[in-house]
């Protein structure tokens, strides 16, 4: 008994550290983003605003603020267009990858053609190869394209990326899935196609759905990519803009915080919604 609550004791210690670990950094920004500027310069660091304040937020969602005395413009025009671009590069991103991943894991896994397993391999070791290894290259290849800017660039470059985990995610499932039910559907006049997308994709949605979610959450989070690829506000998104919310001679702490609170909404609503997906998918093919 002694043993037991000591076990559980330690069990608890541990899982407070680690949730102090993960959400400590996020409430200390939300605190940052609700506190005045004068009370963030202040020599003794408070763990609650002193005098709750919605200025960072009014200034980044469309309203005029001051700062010792001096009118302070609204951000808004640059962190809407930046969370346009972070959600049209994430989701583009997402919808190709998996779309890929769907049938070109299904291909490694039910059709046979020579060296098969060999560029399977070869495609997923690349996830072994660091993205700073590729910059240059990768550059001047955007730069001869006249991709450099634009959205069909950065989502290439994020497929590129994610691309290799989604089908060894996807391959996983096809293999879990029994081949008699494909048969069966053969053996009735169903093509490979039809099958496909009629009979497979439906019971690996599990594995889809992961596939979406990783991929999302790891476009949204993208900085060095962004930073060499996207320099203007056209394809700008919210992880290279919110750096950028310093001035010369002051940094504006509380409006960066602010942002990355508003920032880290959608990744915390994919997740709420859909981890039950993400776990079934991640999962699939344990038991094989």
């Amino acid at each position: 008994m002694h043993r037991s609550l000591l076990s559980r004791f330690g069990l608890l210690i541990c899982a407070s550290v680690l949730l102090i670990w993960s959400l400590g950094p996020v409430y200390w920004a939300l605190v940052t983003s609700f506190t005045a500027p004068t009370d963030l310069v202040s020599a003794s660091p408070h763990f609650f605003p002193p005098h709750v304040t919605f200025e960072h937020y009014r200034e980044l969602l469309g309203a005029t603020s001051s700062f010792q005395g001096s009118a302070v413009q609204s951000v808004w025009p640059q962190f809407s267009r930046a969370l346009v671009n972070s959600l049209v590069t994430s989701l583009l991103a997402t919808f190709v990858t998996v779309a890929l991943a769907a049938v070109g894991a299904y291909a490694f896994v039910r059709l046979k053609f020579p060296g098969r397993n060999v560029i399977f391999v070869l495609v997923v070791a690349s996830l072994a190869i660091p993205a700073y290894t590729v910059m240059i290259p990768l550059y001047r290849l955007m730069v001869s394209l006249k991709l450099i800017d634009t959205y069909f660039g950065v989502t290439m470059i994020y497929v590129s990326a994610f691309l290799p985990l989604a089908l060894w995610l996807m391959r996983s499932v096809y293999q879990s899935l029994p081949l008699s039910l494909e048969e069966a559907a053969w053996m009735d006049g169903a093509g490979r196609t039809y099958t496909l997308f009629r009979i497979v994709l439906p019971l690996a949605a599990p594995g889809l759905i992961a596939s979406a979610i990783l991929t999302f959450l790891s476009a949204w989070g993208q900085f060095m990519i962004p930073l060499v690829f996207s320099p203007t506000l056209a394809t700008k998104p919210l992880t290279v803009l919110i750096p950028e919310f310093v001035s010369r001679n002051y940094v504006d702490y509380g409006l960066m915080n602010a942002a990355g609170i508003l920032a880290i909404i959608p990744p915390i609503i994919v997740v709420l919604f859909l981890n039950r997906y993400l776990v079934q998918g991640l999962m699939a093919g344990s038991g094989k």
